[in-house]
């Protein structure tokens, strides 16, 4: 997820759901408020098609700041399928 509006990811995720099983959306720090909201954009405005959240992943990754420490930031990865 990135600086985008949310509807262009949920073009483009509907897109690949096309042609692929399975697609993943990640998120990572204030981004997974994003992911989260266009996994469920996804599911709930497209009930007639049938997609569904077939996983969900969290986890976190050191990543180095701006001054050179280490920290935590969290991730969250939701796999959607079509039914």
């Amino acid at each position: 997820m990135g600086t985008k509006p949310i509807m262009l990811y949920v073009s483009a995720i509907l897109a690949k759901l096309a042609s692929l099983p399975i697609v993943t959306i990640a998120g990572r720090g204030r981004r997974i408020t994003q992911a989260i909201d266009v996994s469920q954009m996804i599911i709930k405005r497209m009930k007639d098609v049938g997609y569904e959240i077939s996983d969900v992943r969290i986890s976190s990754d050191l990543l180095e700041s701006k001054d050179g420490r280490e920290r935590p930031v969290s991730k969250i990865e939701i796999d959607i399928k079509k039914l």
